[in-house]
């Protein structure tokens, strides 16, 4: 296991189970991968609970309720797209009711890349939603990775064990006001 990734999964899994959450992932790219490293920190079954891999559009119509309509045609956003990996989240977060949530798809190569979308190109979203809330928080970041497959999705676990660190960061510092507010 990689060192690095390993430290940052045990640190998210400290954070989500800290805030009395549970966490999913919807990957495509990563293809399982952070949920792989999620489940390897002992404990973990306290903090995690489902890893779908959605690598096919078919599965992410199917599993996650992604609209058929960002994949068909060119003016689609498609399947690498900010309005894909935000809708993977939110139907990851609807199947297993769990708080929070990160989806995953990008091209890790070492084809499949265009002029618009190069290898390398990844999209991941990260969303939560705190009890009592109706609204949910959510975030999408594109990342411009270099290097080879192997490469790509690593630097894309990481970036998503991170975005989900600074998410659930916030949502502390919010449980840490409204503990103030009550006093």
């Amino acid at each position: 296991m990689d060192k690095e990734i390993y430290e940052l999964a045990q640190q998210t899994g400290e954070r989500v189970l800290s805030l009395g959450l549970r966490m999913a992932t919807a990957e495509s790219c990563t293809g399982g991968w952070i949920a792989q490293a999620a489940t390897s920190v002992p404990g973990s079954s306290h903090w995690f609970d489902t890893g779908l891999v959605t690598y096919s559009n078919h599965a992410k119509q199917h599993f996650l309720e992604v609209p058929g309509s960002y994949f068909a045609g060119p003016e689609a956003p498609g399947a690498v797209s900010r309005e894909t990996v935000l809708a993977m989240s939110r139907g990851i977060l609807a199947a297993t009711g769990v708080s929070c949530a990160v989806a995953t798809s990008g091209i890790a190569g070492p084809d499949g890349g265009s002029a618009d979308k190069p290898v390398g190109t990844v999209w991941i979203a990260w969303v939560l939603k705190l009890q009592g809330q109706s609204v949910l928080r959510q975030q999408a970041q594109c990342f411009a990775f270099s290097g080879d497959r192997e490469a790509v999705r690593r630097q894309s676990v990481i970036e998503a064990f991170r975005g989900l660190q600074r998410l659930l960061d916030g949502a502390s510092a919010e449980f840490s006001d409204t503990d103030n507010n009550t006093g």
